[in-house]
């Protein structure tokens, strides 16, 4: 018996030293937006990075304004998103070091192939006027399906609706919204997708999550143009002065990685060889404009 306590306490004396010995891997935390993570694309490049740097990647998909909630508490080292003005908020606040935007695509209003408001061809913001004219109109043919996450999706929903001469307020309060045409679906961009396809509804979308998904969507692209439609993501790492806890060399590794002219090739090509078309473009440290 004692001869085999001690090798038990042998065994258990090796298992504690190994584990101890173990070089520690540095975790690097962010917070992203569904729309990066609905496409696939994050998945790519995290094993990318993991591979790079020898880290691991703690990943917490979520709306912009959670993921910004996030950056404010401490709870991660960067952030990845999409609502430049909002992000640029972050910084000036200072929980943000620098907003470094990476990559770009555009919104489209997508919906039912007949167009039952007739929106083909309108800017966005007309768009949207003449939904809420004939949803108020029809409330059972003409729906919207909003994410109503606090996104960056949602914010530039609101934004549209404010150039249709809408506060987003009276929206949320029409008749239109009361009989249930208008809905907020509080979820990410592909449960979203999946809910205005089964009822034959609109609803704004980022083309990387809808190319991603259209194979298994009857809705089509119906507004495709309009200034408002630009789609910017930009990293940013958290500050270490207002957390000290950050991780700031993982980060800043991070935002290295992600404009590197390797990771710009690979989001530049992301979608080609599946869609035919690239799902988002790369723009590495410059503000595209258009």
């Amino acid at each position: 018996m004692k001869t085999k306590v001690t090798a038990l306490a042998i065994i258990a004396v090796a298992v504690i030293v190994s584990v101890i010995a173990m070089p520690l891997v540095p975790a690097l935390r962010i917070a992203t937006t569904s729309s990066l993570y609905d496409t696939g694309l994050w998945g790519e490049l995290e094993t990318i990075f993991e591979e790079q740097h020898g880290a691991k990647l703690q990943i917490f998909y979520a709306g912009t304004g959670i993921a910004l909630e996030y950056g404010i508490r401490g709870d991660v080292d960067a952030v990845a998103i999409h609502d430049r003005a909002r992000e640029e908020q972050f910084v000036a606040d200072g929980y943000g070091v620098e907003r470094v935007p990476f990559a770009y695509n555009y919104f489209l209003i997508a919906g039912p192939e007949d167009d039952p408001a007739d929106i083909t061809g309108l800017k966005p913001e007309d768009a949207f006027a003449r939904l809420m004219e004939k949803g108020t109109e029809a409330p059972d043919r003409i729906v919207f399906i909003s994410r109503g996450d606090d996104s960056g999706t949602h914010a530039k929903e609101k934004a549209i609706w404010e150039a249709a001469g809408f506060e987003y307020r009276d929206v949320q309060e029409s008749n239109w919204s009361h009989a249930r045409g208008y809905t907020e679906a509080a979820q990410g961009m592909g449960p979203t997708l999946r809910m205005a396809n089964e009822k034959g509804a609109y609803t704004l979308t980022d083309n990387g999550t809808f190319r991603a998904y259209e194979g298994n969507l009857e809705l089509v692209p119906i507004v495709e143009t309009g200034a408002m439609l630009l789609n910017v993501y930009s990293v940013i790492a958290i500050n270490p002065e207002r957390h000290p806890g950050t991780n700031t060399e993982m980060a800043g590794k991070l935002v290295d990685f992600l404009t590197s002219p390797e990771i710009q090739d690979i989001i530049g090509s992301y979608g080609v060889d599946e869609y035919g078309v690239p799902l988002f473009y790369p723009c590495a440290g410059a503000e595209p404009e258009e």
